[in-house]
């Protein structure tokens, strides 16, 4: 919200208690004020342009930052008729450095975070990767950088970063043919190239109840579907699995595949947003248990190892005879607005809005 210039310098990773935040809120509240009194203040499409959304893209890439950021920009973007789509983001990443990571990719808290300058040091830090753009307050982005305390231990300079590519990446392929989204910050070197059999589960409740309940083999890709914007229906943040693995022991050899999403919180090899979805006749519904999946994330890669014919039949197999979920007693999304969006999401690669 910093690097979008919608909020005030220095406020995102406040201490959530204390002087300092109620003096952000403080602040915060007096500038709304003073912006809602004033016809001729910006308003919030006049700061919101592309290259405010670039911007913020960039500041989540350079921090490892969250999956989930990709899905919210993509949706601001579509409804303010701005051009951003999910392959820019792996552009951006390609040529964003990585200069921090923070709890669960690495040892630093956001306190570390915060009291080495946050959202303001990061934009100095990045320079001019960084493009023009104001911040609601009425500087610009430039002149917030520019007060910002100095790039050091915790959010290092762009001219030594922690990687050369961002903290984010989208992959393509068979399985994800409109493609996934995935925070390489956050995996172990060993899963950046990992092969192994699929084991499928149609909902989280059903991944919950088998992990809970069975082992799960090192090597394997844990593929959940029917999360998607209209298979969940809402895209779920399936943070209890992605923790489950990671303290079973097997983040380091057991991948998540997903048409859903995961949490900011989450890390290991979580890859979400596969697009097509599920519930929209995308690849990820014709996988079975034992196919093989291969995750290339240097390559950008996610590949279903079954022929295009094969994953063909399945999909019009299932077209006759759809498969049933595993959805919770009450999750009734057939009727008022749950039951309007399930029917008419967009997928995750156009932000899963209406």
């Amino acid at each position: 919200t910093e690097a979008l210039g919608l909020a005030r310098p220095g406020s995102a990773v406040g201490l959530a208690a204390g002087k300092e935040r109620r003096e952000i809120a403080r602040s915060s509240g007096e500038l709304a004020g003073r912006l809602a009194a004033n016809p001729d203040a910006p308003r919030f499409s006049k700061l919101v342009t592309a290259a405010a959304l670039r911007n913020a893209a960039r500041v989540v890439i350079a921090l490892g930052g969250s999956t989930n950021a990709v899905l919210h920009l993509l949706a601001l973007a579509r409804e303010l008729g701005h051009p951003l789509s999910l392959a820019d983001f792996d552009t951006l990443s390609r040529k964003t450095p990585l200069i921090g990571k923070f709890k669960p990719s690495g040892p630093a808290t956001v306190l570390d975070f915060h009291r080495a300058g946050g959202v303001p040091t990061t934009l100095r830090a990045l320079g001019k990767l960084i493009e023009p753009a104001s911040s609601a307050d009425g500087q610009t982005l430039a002149e917030i950088a520019a007060a910002a305390p100095a790039p050091g231990k915790f959010i290092r300079p762009a001219s030594d970063p922690l990687s050369a590519e961002g903290g984010l990446c989208v992959l393509y392929g068979s399985l994800a043919p409109r493609g996934a989204v995935v925070k390489p910050a956050g995996m172990s070197e060993k899963m950046m190239r990992h092969s192994g059999p699929a084991v499928v589960f149609e909902s989280e409740e059903e991944l919950g109840a088998r992990l809970a309940g069975s082992g799960v083999k090192p090597g394997s890709a844990l593929v959940i579907r029917n999360e998607g914007p209209r298979g969940g229906p809402g895209m779920r943040e399936l943070s209890l699995p992605a923790a489950m693995v990671i303290g079973m022991g097997l983040g380091d050899s057991v991948a998540l595949v997903t048409d859903g999403r995961f949490s900011g919180a989450s890390r290991g090899p979580c890859i979400g947003h596969v697009c097509p979805e599920a519930a929209t006749g995308g690849p990820i519904g014709a996988v079975k248990n034992g196919d093989r999946i291969e995750i290339d994330i240097p390559g950008r890669r996610l590949e279903l190892c079954v022929s295009a014919a094969e994953i063909r039949r399945r999909l019009a197999a299932l077209k006759k005879n759809p498969r049933r979920t595993a959805k919770p007693a009450d999750a009734d999304t057939r009727r008022g607005f749950i039951g309007m969006y399930a029917k008419t999401a967009r997928e995750a690669d156009e932000g899963g809005g209406l």
